[in-house]
């Protein structure tokens, strides 16, 4: 038997005014591809080929240029088309958060194309993220659909494995099967879905039960993605049924499954420790060990951000400080470019900020040149490769540090500060461009604090102004 593999991944956010181009996407084809799907040794144990379409991972980014996603979009199609003969199944990862210019979901729209070639019955698996946006459509489109439990994602990799494992047994035992769907009217943001608090570590044990009763192959629950405004957004829940026997009981399943968790809706709240701006940073100051963590939520880049934003900068350098701060990073391409024109040590007048919006204004500064290294993107998105340029700088008369990069990637693993020739016990205080704080650094810190900052990824769903979401939708609207 054989199945064709692929990958396609992107975050939209359509609150930055840069688009996502190809340039954007680690890509791969052929072995390469096969290999970071990370699922080639479940397949090759049940002596199933693989068929490689593409790997492509944008991981957060801005809206999809069209050209770029038609690309991508003809990778997947062509090599179906060239390969349809031999394909017995086909296992696919598409995250459910993508966007295009003219289009609409990239992932829906893949999905969609291959199912006009393979017809209605050849088995489609796919893995994907929690953060993606689902419809009714979309799912039963789907043989098998389920997302990772854990947020941050540290079981991506086994939930890949698994679906890789439901398709086997699938195709070794065909049922005509389709996953099924519920739409529940509310909205999150992954701040507010952390799988190590409440309500969701509840929600998942609850799934985990569900799972082993035998007419239940897969449950999950999609919390959605909303830095774009598009019908799909909200919570979704999907159940794929063992059998076509078990279809009707699944529904009945799917339903208490959606009271369970409409019913913890007011649970719902920011992970960890959250203040305002001005707040955040006081009590992060005023903590006595270190290394403390800011997080700058507004300005999140594993969501898309372009981690351009300077107000925590901004925020610092009228502080009379006296710890060593650090942050990391600000993106401005056109600064790292200027300060490669100097030498390490060398004494430069910089501004820093592409002075395009109120949060982006520039900041004229006099920094003292401490490294250069190279911009290594994250291991967990699979996208652990040299991405740009980093300068590290050190405010004149301040013990204030700023990595400066040419690239939205955040700072999530330790390796990466390696990787920019900074070592984490430098430092007091270091501010990051996240939402929740990453593992790794959270096993680290002595206190963390997320800051509620304004920006292309803002916390409060109250203030966004939806205009294509389903209504009502809690928390927008009271039910």
């Amino acid at each position: 038997m054989k199945v064709a593999v692929g990958y396609f991944t992107t975050e939209s956010n359509a609150n930055i005014k840069t688009k996502c181009k190809i340039s954007n996407y680690d890509i791969a084809f052929g072995d390469e591809c096969i290999i970071k799907c990370k699922i080639k040794d479940v397949f090759e144990s049940n002596n199933i080929e693989l068929i490689p379409l593409i790997y492509a991972n944008a991981a957060g980014a801005g809206v999809i240029e069209k050209e770029t996603f038609e690309y991508i979009e003809s990778c997947f199609i062509n090599n179906i088309k060239a390969n349809l003969n031999n394909i017995d199944g086909i296992w696919l990862h598409l995250h459910g958060a993508s966007y295009v210019e003219e289009i609409g979901s990239g992932d829906h729209h893949i999905l969609k194309e291959i199912r006009k070639i393979v017809g209605p019955y050849l088995p489609i698996a796919i893995v994907c993220d929690p953060h993606g946006n689902l419809t009714k459509e979309y799912v039963e489109n789907c043989t098998i659909i389920r997302s990772y439990r854990e947020s941050p994602h540290t079981d991506a990799d086994k939930t890949k494995k698994l679906v890789a494992k439901m398709l086997c047994n699938l195709l070794k035992h065909r049922q005509n099967i389709h996953a099924l769907y519920h739409k529940l009217p509310l909205i999150l943001g992954g701040e507010q879905s952390v799988s190590t608090d409440e309500p969701v570590l509840s929600i998942n044990k609850y799934m985990n039960e569900m799972e082993k009763d035998s007419r239940i192959r897969s449950v999950s629950w999609h919390v959605g993605y909303l830095r774009h405004d598009c019908p799909e957004a909200g919570c979704g829940i999907v159940i794929v049924p063992k059998t076509h026997e078990d279809i009707e009981y699944c529904k009945k399943k799917l339903d208490e499954l959606a009271n369970y968790i409409w019913n913890k809706r007011h649970e719902f709240h920011y992970t960890g420790y959250t203040l305002v701006p001005d707040k955040a940073l006081d009590e992060a100051l005023s903590f006595d060990g270190k290394p403390v963590f800011i997080t700058d939520s507004g300005d999140n880049t594993t969501s898309g951000a372009s981690g351009e934003n300077a107000y925590i900068l901004r925020q610092l350098l009228v502080k009379k400080l006296d710890k060593k701060v650090l942050i990391a990073n600000i993106t401005d391409a056109s600064c790292v470019k200027h300060l490669q024109n100097y030498q390490v040590n060398e004494e430069v007048i910089i501004n820093l900020g592409k002075d395009d919006n109120e949060l982006n204004k520039a900041i004229s500064l006099k920094v003292q040149i401490i490294s250069f290294a190279k911009m290594v993107g994250n291991k967990w998105s699979g996208r652990d490769k040299v991405w740009g340029d980093i300068v590290n700088v050190k405010v004149v008369d301040k013990p204030l540090y700023i990595t400066i990069s040419s690239c939205n990637n955040s700072m999530t693993e330790i390796n990466q500060f390696v990787n920019a020739k900074l070592d984490i016990n430098d430092y007091e205080i270091i501010v990051v461009k996240q939402g929740y704080l990453f593992p790794e650094l959270k096993e680290i810190t002595k206190f963390w604090i997320m800051s509620l900052t304004d920006g292309a990824t803002p916390q409060d769903t109250k203030l966004i102004p939806f205009k294509q979401i389903m209504r009502p939708m809690y928390p927008i609207d009271e039910m």
